[in-house]
């Protein structure tokens, strides 16, 4: 996400008056910049038209590569490094890797998730990010929008429509 220098920020304390007042703002046309939530809000990712996002496809991948990477190893260790003969058993015993196979596929596809995440959300060593209010994650959902061109007509026209769809705080930042 770009860093804002100016936008207006609406405060709403309740989601659905938030899912309401979105629904009513993209009826106007204005452009939403991003909406910030103290937990996640059912419906919201639809009202903005957010893709659906790729991790689980990551966490696919990782597991298949963690299976196939935890099976290779026990069949390559039991059959060709290091091959015992215990109790009669074949060497290639497939029911006695599925406990490391299940394990590692576990182990790949959230190491995997994990580092997806910290990528696409730009966080971890040295993350810059954005805080436009402290108070945001507490117990507001807030709704930023582009101010444009931040002319005065523009800046009423879009208070009152906020003031219109339950936004109990509006601000207009410019930094």
């Amino acid at each position: 996400m770009k860093v804002l220098t100016e936008y207006i920020s609406a405060y709403y304390m309740d989601d659905e008056d938030l899912i309401t007042g979105l629904k009513q703002i993209k009826e106007k046309g204005l452009n939403i910049i991003d909406v910030l939530t103290p937990f996640p809000v059912h419906g919201l990712d639809k009202i903005l038209g957010l893709r659906r996002s790729w991790l689980p496809r990551v966490g696919f991948i990782g597991g298949a590569i963690g299976a196939a990477c935890g099976f290779g190893f026990q069949a390559w260790v039991f059959t060709k490094s290091y091959p015992l003969n215990i109790g009669g058993k074949p060497e290639l015993s497939v029911p006695s890797f599925i406990p490391v196979t299940f394990e590692s596929t576990v182990l790949f596809a959230a190491f995997a998730m994990v580092f997806a995440f910290l990528f696409r959300s730009k966080l971890g060593l040295g993350a810059k990010n954005k805080i436009y209010d402290e108070k945001i994650t507490d117990d507001r959902f807030v709704v930023l929008l582009d101010a444009k061109d931040g002319s005065d007509k523009y800046i009423n026209d879009v208070k009152k429509l906020l003031n219109e769809t339950g936004a109990q705080i509006i601000e207009i930042v410019t930094k």
